[in-house]
């Protein structure tokens, strides 16, 4: 069996990946869209959908199989559950086993084979042949509570929580479909049933929740889909939010503990006390985390210092674990409701003909990046006005070409930080930020930046090309990695002390160069330069620079993106870009009505062409009519005459027939004539012989034997 992923805009087979030998019975894609791990009977694979190639493979004793492997939201925990009903919680990138949640020893086997998990990550639903549903709580690793189902559930098909938007993605309510056909909706605080849906004329046989948990996807036994609306199904899915509280049990939990609990479809009932242990509550406590852990401390459980110190003894960080790294390094938030509605507004106006100014050979890239450039300029103007952005996002754009919130997400990162006072003579270059690279410049290499004013060559020639396009233009794609390894573990001023290393180190070919257009070509193409060396270069930059000329001093500290909504960002002159903004949407409507009239122009050539047409086609029409009966009249006098000449030619053959016939019979009756004569001769020629030998006999005989006949006589 293999994986087959596809272009879902094309249809164009994108990569096929194989390793399972039995069907795939589940998928699951991480939240950042990195990672995906295919599930099936024997197996469980970790697949890295940036190359389409496997990382793990995870393998069970055929005595014991799998039921489902899967991540975790928001985490990078992959939970496994087996057949035996053991569950085990890994790290995603070592493989490393977290914890196991302990197998419940007392009661009768549920034989787990459905499981779901709230979206915060911190608790577990489990159900399968049992009309009981254990929920687990993750933090705790412990039973948090086992719901027990109404009488007529035999066993669990699917379990799924319902989501809501006010519970923090804590989720209380849990849709339990039974092999009844029927699936209940099931508070798991309360364990009162809010609603159900099917029935077992009706029986449902699959199901799902959208992630907004508005709307419900049945797929009936009859074969039909049904769409359920949520809030029209219950009141109290409306009701304001409760507080947000934890329960915590303590003991060891078994199925004749106080964690036993009853479905009930009327009011809320109180747990079924069949021990001493009562299940208490108490509010979440608030983790509070000081400044240095705010500023080393990574997410995933990093470290910047260790990073820092890792970077400085390899120059780069390893190619497998660098999107993680850097991840990290950014606190990318995945904001994924806040990037879905930034993304819902469709292309941006700015980018609809954006193939027109940048072409670009794939189709797959050149939608990656109207996409990420439209989402930009519907979070600011500005990004709608700027001619640069293109340049600037297009290489994060192919980096996570299968990512598209991590690319947006990191582009604004490097937007709100790397690109600091960028926008505010907005549209003109940042002067103020070119200024201190040239500050720079001319503290540490005064001959160089003399020889660019000798040929009147400017920063915004030498440094602007290198930070429009974050070095895209000049390095290679190993360089351009390292170097923005280097760029994303320092404070945002390491980018234009690059920029002057870049200049220090080319030095050479530069003082040789005289002619504009000479700079113009070097900073837009690549050049010889040693990565390492400029970096080293850069790094002396950053530690012997005086403070009162350093970047820094004017560049804030790193700040990453806000979580769930992002930052608003405002730093440029907004009368500028609203200017722009106008005299862009008024050129724009007055395009749309050119192309509106053109197009009724259009349409009114059309028009006449048509009718012009047609009119041609009728005279043309009419002359092949009389063509037509021309040729026919011709052809009619053409059989007429033949049919003249074929009946002279019968009256000729006639006349010579009769001819014939009388010259016949003329010639017959001459034969026949002659036949007579020659009849006659013939007995007159017989007759006369006949007298002859009369003749001749009378001549001979004597005289009695002439006058008396001969008697007869009779001999015996």
């Amino acid at each position: 069996m293999c994986l087959t992923l596809a272009e879902t805009d094309t249809r164009q087979l994108v990569s096929w990946m194989r390793g399972h030998e039995g069907a795939i019975s589940s998928l699951s894609i991480h939240s950042s869209g990195s990672y995906a791990i295919s599930t099936s009977s024997d197996t469980a694979q970790l697949w890295n959908l940036d190359t389409f190639q496997r990382k793990r493979k995870l393998n069970v004793r055929q005595s014991v199989g799998i039921q489902k492997v899967f991540f975790l939201p928001h985490s990078n925990t992959i939970l496994s559950c087996f057949s035996d009903d053991s569950i085990f919680a890994w790290e995603s990138d070592t493989l490393f086993c977290k914890y196991q949640l302990p197998v419940p020893q007392d009661g009768p086997r549920i034989h787990y084979r459905t499981f779901a998990v709230t979206q915060d990550g911190k608790t577990l639903a489990a159900a399968g042949r049992s009309n009981l549903v254990h929920l687990w709580c993750l933090d705790s690793r412990q039973l948090l509570r086992v719901i027990h189902m109404p009488p007529e559930v035999k066993s669990v098909r699917f379990v799924d929580f319902l989501p809501d938007s006010f519970d923090g993605g804590s989720n209380q309510i849990l849709g339990v479909l039974s092999q009844d056909g029927i699936m209940r909706f099931i508070n798991i605080q309360s364990c009162k049933q809010i609603f159900e849906i099917g029935s077992h004329e009706d029986a449902i046989t699959l199901a799902a929740i959208c992630p907004k948990g508005h709307h419900i996807v049945a797929v009936m036994d009859s074969g039909a889909l049904r769409i359920y609306d949520v809030r029209s199904l219950t009141p109290e899915i409306s009701k304001p939010p409760q507080p947000l509280l934890k329960r915590v049990t303590k003991g060891k939990s078994s199925e004749g503990s106080g964690l036993k609990m009853k479905v009930h479809t009327g009011a809320g009932q109180r747990p079924v006390k069949t021990s001493g242990r009562r299940i208490q509550s108490k509010v979440l406590p608030s983790a509070v985390s000081t400044l240095a852990d705010k500023e080393n401390d990574l997410p995933n459980g990093l470290n910047k210092k260790r990073l820092q110190a890792l970077l400085r003894a390899f120059g780069e960080y390893p190619a497998k674990y660098r999107m993680f790294i850097w991840r990290s390094l950014l606190h990318l938030p995945e904001n994924h409701a806040a990037f879905s509605s930034l993304t819902d507004k469709g292309l941006h106006s700015a980018y609809m003909c954006l193939q027109e100014r940048y072409p670009i050979k794939s189709h797959k890239l050149q939608r990656g990046l109207q996409r990420v450039l439209s989402a930009l300029a519907h979070w600011a103007a500005v990004f709608g006005e700027t001619d640069y952005l293109p340049l600037l996002a297009f290489p994060f754009v192919k980096l996570f070409e299968n990512n598209p919130l991590t690319c947006f997400e990191v582009v604004a990162t490097i937007i709100v930080n790397w690109c600091q006072h960028w926008f505010e003579y907005f549209p003109n270059p940042p002067l103020n930020v070119l200024s201190l690279a040239e500050n720079v410049l001319a503290h540490h290499d005064k001959e160089l930046l003399q020889h660019f004013v000798a040929c009147g060559v400017t920063s915004q020639l030498y440094a602007w090309p290198l930070l429009e396009t974050l070095f895209s233009e000049v390095l290679m794609r190993e360089e351009w990695l390292k170097l923005f390894d280097n760029v994303f573990s320092n404070h945002p001023s390491f980018l234009l002390m690059a920029v002057v290393a870049y200049v220090t180190c080319c030095r050479a070919p530069l003082l040789l160069c005289t002619e504009r257009k000479d700079f113009e070509y070097f900073f837009h193409h690549r050049n010889s330069l040693d990565i390492s060396a400029m970096l080293k270069e850069a790094y002396r930059l950053m530690d012997s620079t005086p403070a009162d000329i350093h970047p820094s001093s004017a560049l804030s500290d790193f700040e990453p993106l806000t979580q769930g909504q992002y930052p608003i960002f405002n730093k440029y002159p907004t009368f500028i870009v609203e200017y722009q903004s106008q005299e862009r949407e008024r050129i724009r409507q007055q395009e749309v009505e050119y192309l509106r009239e053109r197009q009724e122009v259009q349409e009114l050539h059309a028009e006449a062409v048509r009718q012009q047409a047609e009119f041609e086609a009728w005279y043309k029409q009419q002359e092949l009519l009389l063509q037509g009966e021309e040729q026919r009249r011709r052809i009619l006098q053409e059989e007429e005459s033949k049919l003249t000449q074929q009946r002279a030619r019968l009256a000729a053959m006639k006349r010579e027939l009769k001819v014939k016939e009388l010259n016949l019979i003329d010639s017959s009756r001459r034969r026949f004539l002659k036949h007579q004569q020659d009849q006659r001769r013939i007995q007159l020629k017989r007759l006369d012989d006949e007298i002859q030998r009369k003749v001749l006999v009378c001549c001979y005989l004597p005289m009695d034997q002439l006058l008396t006949p001969p008697a007869r006589t009779f001999v015996d």
